[in-house]
């Protein structure tokens, strides 16, 4: 099997409380594999951890997740690009999977989810974000998608938007008729944001906002729905 280079590309806002976690499994791929931190203005010392554990952070000139995996990808020298948000812990043979994943001939994956909680409800939303990618084709970020450049590069990277940056990319993919693979090993994210609103609350609004979306409704107003959703 030829391996391919990979750039790990992750966007990060005030993320101290959980950047460390990341980080040591990070440590492990270090010589592997080209890690960029893209912050986008933290307050809490993010960089200065990210920088203090020697790895290379980068100030972007515009908050958003969207602008930041882009940026953080014009600077990339991979071949794959594999976003990785702050919040997600990648299983220890995350590098061995991606090299499979392409290994069988796809041009684009993703992990395989679960999340930090034992809490019912969460299970049942890791097995509907993996039912989601094998029957709609359709990824979110917190599974680690990694895509090959030039199919990235092709697909004008990442639509600069505030929310669902992720389910357009897929929906991008799909139309040129390509299958999202997924790996065998877990990612592990936080649950934090269903915690915030609820956790079946929020679930219920993610499906109502991700259904608004694909009917063309304006992402502004999506956002702002998200938000408030967040906020209570």
């Amino acid at each position: 099997m030829n391996k391919v280079s990979i750039s790990v590309i992750i966007p990060v806002y005030n993320e101290r409380e959980n950047i460390g976690k990341v980080i040591d499994v990070l440590d492990s791929f270090n010589g592997q594999c080209e890690i960029i931190f893209v912050d986008g203005g933290s307050r809490d010392q993010t960089l200065e951890i990210i920088e203090a554990r020697g790895y290379r952070g980068i100030r972007s000139v515009k908050k958003g997740r969207a602008h930041q995996m882009n940026e953080g990808a014009a600077i990339a020298r991979g071949e794959v690009l594999w976003f990785l948000h702050g919040d997600s812990i990648p299983p220890e043979t995350a590098l061995i999977e991606i090299q499979d994943v392409f290994a069988k001939g796809y041009q684009v994956g993703c992990f395989k989810i679960r999340f930090d909680s034992k809490h019912f409800y969460m299970k049942v939303c890791g097995f509907q974000s993996d039912a989601r990618v094998r029957l709609r084709n359709i990824a979110f970020g917190d599974q680690g998608i990694f895509i090959k450049r030039d199919l990235f590069e092709m697909l004008g990277g990442y639509a600069e938007i505030p929310l669902m940056e992720d389910y357009q990319l897929s929906m991008d993919i799909k139309k040129l008729g390509l299958k999202i693979g997924m790996t065998n090993g877990r990612i592990t994210t936080s649950e934090r944001r269903f915690v915030a609103g609820g956790r079946l609350r929020t679930m219920w609004w993610m499906q109502v906002l991700q259904h608004k979306f694909r009917r063309g409704d304006d992402i502004e107003e999506i956002a702002t729905a998200y938000g408030a959703i967040k906020r209570k």
